[in-house]
């Protein structure tokens, strides 16, 4: 193991764990003892995010918490959207399943929230969206 310090544009190796406001979790890396690579300064993180990195060493271990902008961003009302009920004549529409649609350039998944006669209401916005997460992360490595 080196002594390096995570600064802007390190790659690092964590484990993740995410907790909503009311304490459960929301998801973890050490469920499957798989760590997450990161690499700051490539936009898939929020500058909070990477902020709350900064300085940290292999077999540092921080828990701090995003306001949802700072997360998963707010729930954009446009990322909502109304699709045909018979668009899903093979697959029945149930509230709460998540759905994949194709994209030009891949594929994009959504959560039912709603099915009625006509209409079934897909959210693409992400399932954390709108939300405070806390955020527990152990430095693994600093590449």
């Amino acid at each position: 193991m080196s002594n390096k310090t995570v600064v802007n544009d390190s790659s690092i190796m964590m484990h993740i764990t995410m907790k909503l406001s009311d304490g459960s979790a929301a998801d973890s890396t050490k469920v499957n003892n798989k760590p997450a690579k990161v690499n700051l300064g490539d936009q898939s993180l929020s500058p909070a995010f990477e902020a709350q990195l900064l300085g940290l060493s292999a077999g540092d271990s921080k828990e701090f918490t995003l306001a949802a902008a700072d997360a998963f961003g707010e729930v954009n009302p446009d990322n909502i959207h109304y699709v045909d009920r018979t668009k899903f004549s093979e697959t029945p529409a149930e509230v709460g399943s998540i759905v994949t649609f194709t994209q030009p350039g891949g594929e994009i998944p959504g959560i039912i929230r709603e099915v009625n006669d006509l209409s079934v209401t897909v959210d693409f916005n992400h399932p954390l969206a709108g939300q405070e997460i806390t955020f527990a992360v152990d430095v693994v490595e600093v590449l």
